[in-house]
């Protein structure tokens, strides 16, 4: 359910998905092509701790990032006309899925995990989650959070797109939406 009391054009708009899908990558275009800003949770929290996530899972675990990412996402939800990227481990959170749905536009990112896999090169050093796993355990993984990201209002698959052609979509999308929610009068 989206918040009735802020228009549709008013709403942030939240990106969700396993990680290494593309949220910060297609957020920052999707802000630059509505001249919003952008705001990554995990660099949010980065800032706050001033250690990157892999070392703020070290020293201080999983429990005290969640707890931050939860508190930081409930801020940010409720600010207009911002686009942020949750972590891939965010909506695991029911109190998280409840703020974004409630308070914003949520698209689900869908990459098949033959399309990720990859990609797992690129990402295995920067997420804590990813070490220390076998590739089926990661697969596993990934399988289990796709029932945790089918809480969306729209979910884009990009398995043949590039970046522009994603971001483009959800731009159009989210136009016609508007045009048709909420006319200009």
């Amino acid at each position: 359910m989206i918040n009735k009391n802020t228009s549709l054009r008013m709403q942030s708009i939240v990106f969700i998905g396993f990680m290494g899908v593309g949220k910060t990558t297609i957020g920052q275009k999707v802000a630059r092509k509505l001249y919003r800003d952008f705001i990554d949770i995990d660099q949010e929290i980065e800032k706050e701790f001033n250690m990157p996530t892999t070392e703020i899972f070290k020293k201080f675990g999983e429990k005290a990032f969640r707890e931050k990412e939860k508190s930081v996402i409930e801020s940010l939800s409720q600010q207009q006309l911002k686009i942020i990227s949750v972590g891939g481990g965010a909506f695991l959170q029911e109190d998280i899925r409840n703020i974004c749905l409630s308070n914003c536009i949520v698209f689900y990112l869908d990459l098949s995990w033959e399309y990720w896999k990859e990609r797992i090169g690129l990402l295995i050093d920067s997420r804590p989650v990813l070490q220390s796993r076998s590739l089926e355990e990661i697969e596993e993984l990934f399988y289990t959070r796709q029932e945790i990201y089918s809480y969306h209002h729209s979910k884009v698959n990009t398995n043949d797109l590039d970046v522009d052609e994603v971001a483009d979509f959800i731009v159009d999308s989210l136009k016609v939406a508007w045009d048709i929610y909420e006319p200009l009068k």
